[in-house]
């Protein structure tokens, strides 16, 4: 692991490769079964009308890509992207168990997204965000997808200082044995509260997000804050 525990982008792509079939499970354990909670609310900060064309980026096992074709409806288009190959065959696999047939599921890289300027009437990501290379240039790259008026949103792991002393123990101690345990892989859930660690707190990351170019930027916190929901606008 290199400094500020940030992985190259390559052993990053094989860990998510490596954890993928147990991926599901170790979030429902960590999180008491809430994430696909907080990812509808993610899917509804997206304000997306039927027919309307979405991107999930960073999309892993597909929760929040499903989520976006519930709310475009068969006329939609949601696409479905990560650039791990094992966590997209999930997202396929669980897709056709749940008779979905239309998202595209595309492996690419966040920061140079294969689409064109503004092609969505939405982006989301989550929890992903924070292992993208450089973050400055995912959000630029969300933002130039999407139409005018229309919307980027970040479901993301933070911190909160108030509950540092709480949730440091459960993060760095806690999780990765939850990873050796259920996911046959501590050095990978070692790295999760590494990257929580570094990821900038809600306000920077809503600066960071208005410098991407997007507009009348909020969030909201759940759990104590220890989930953040931000959500962003591109000029029209």
């Amino acid at each position: 692991m290199t400094t500020a525990g940030r992985l190259p982008p390559g052993e990053v792509r094989a860990m998510f490769d490596r954890i993928a079939p147990r991926y599901d499970l170790l979030n429902r354990v960590m999180t008491v079964g809430l994430d696909g909670r907080w990812r509808e609310w993610a899917a509804a900060e997206a304000d997306l009308a039927a027919g309307d064309a979405a991107l999930d980026c960073c999309t892993g096992t597909g929760d929040l890509a499903l989520a976006l074709a519930r709310r475009v409806g068969p006329r939609g288009r949601v696409v479905g992207l990560d650039f791990a190959g094992a966590m997209l065959e999930r997202a396929r696999a669980k897709a056709a168990a749940r008779g979905v047939r239309g998202i595209e599921w595309r492996q690419g890289d966040a920061l140079a997204l294969p689409f064109a300027d503004g092609e969505f009437d939405a982006a989301t990501v989550g929890f992903g965000v924070r292992n993208l290379d450089d973050l400055d240039a995912g959000l630029r790259e969300m933002r130039r997808v999407v139409r005018p008026g229309g919307r980027v949103v970040v479901l993301e792991i933070t911190t909160p200082e108030r509950l540092r002393h709480l949730v440091g123990p459960w993060f760095d101690r806690a999780v990765p044995v939850l990873g050796r345990v259920l996911g046959r892989d501590g050095d990978a859930y070692s790295y999760l509260p590494a990257s929580v660690r570094r990821f900038p707190a809600p306000p920077e990351l809503a600066a960071r997000m208005a410098a991407a170019g997007l507009a009348g930027v909020r969030w909201r916190l759940f759990v104590g804050g220890l989930v953040a929901l931000h959500h962003g606008r591109v000029p029209a």
